[in-house]
């Protein structure tokens, strides 16, 4: 058994976080084109509150159930078991200067929970961005059509050059280190576009239009028998998406829309 603990210091009481951490879920945790399983189809996500409340991903005529809530106190603690038996609990303290959240994942032996344990990466990075936009009372828009994706053999550093200098806003932060680029995705929002350092198993340089159809399927269909060069057919990871080159050899990246990205 592995037990990790991250924690979140909050500009507000324990109450108000616990409500916009629970309430609020589907406005502060990610709302890209990769942050659930399948985000192109994802109408809401939600936390059902009390014991035997579950995690929702919903997708319409379907749900995913992410988490069964075990824990509910408001204002200071709840806790949630996945469907490979990981242990997430969050609690909620008074301090001085607000309120001191602890995240903490337990992943029974022989179990691989590093899809569940992205509350311990993500919410550190989302939930304070969150209530900072909360207390301006400014909100973030639903991501529009078009957008950029860049590839860089650096995209760390490139992004923190993008951010010190052009002052692109990220949606989290810049990692210390570099990655593999194919496995990185640094994205910056500019109201309802996204500017992404993005390996997606493109040639390294080569910048792309990413913009979001109404019809995958039908454009692919379209641009092959239009004589497009494909450079890689649809995929699913988040985002259901192909590349193909353009008459100059530019690769651009389609994406499908659904009911709350790419419209």
């Amino acid at each position: 058994m592995t037990t990790m603990t991250e924690e979140i210091l909050v500009d507000t009481d324990p109450m108000t976080a616990f409500h916009a951490f629970t309430d609020e879920f589907d406005q502060w945790w990610g709302r890209g084109p990769i942050d659930a399983y399948d985000s192109w189809r994802l109408v809401e996500r939600r936390i059902e509150g009390g014991v035997g409340g579950r995690l929702v991903e919903d997708y319409g005529g379907e749900e995913l159930v992410t988490g069964t809530i075990t824990i509910w106190e408001p204002g200071a603690r709840l806790a949630w078991t996945t469907r490979n038996d990981v242990t997430i609990e969050v609690s909620f303290e008074s301090q001085a200067s607000g309120t001191r959240i602890r995240v903490t994942g337990t992943v029974p032996a022989g179990v691989d929970g590093t899809a569940q344990l992205s509350m311990l990466r993500m919410a550190p990075q989302w939930l304070p961005r969150y209530l900072d936009r909360r207390s301006r009372g400014v909100s973030s828009p639903d991501y529009g059509r078009l957008h950029l994706a860049l590839r860089s053999a650096t995209p760390a550093a490139t992004a923190r050059w993008l951010a010190e200098v052009f002052r692109l806003e990220p949606t989290a932060d810049i990692p210390d280190q570099e990655g593999d680029p194919d496995y990185t995705w640094i994205e910056f929002r500019l109201g309802a576009s996204f500017v992404v350092l993005w390996g997606g198993g493109g040639q390294v340089g080569t910048d792309s239009p990413f913009v979001y159809v109404d019809d995958l399927d039908a454009h692919l269909k379209h641009a092959e028998a239009a004589g497009a060069r494909i450079i890689s057919p649809i995929t699913e990871h988040g985002l259901r998406s192909y590349t193909a080159a353009d008459c100059e050899g530019r690769h651009w990246v389609f994406a499908q829309n659904g009911p709350r990205i790419g419209r």
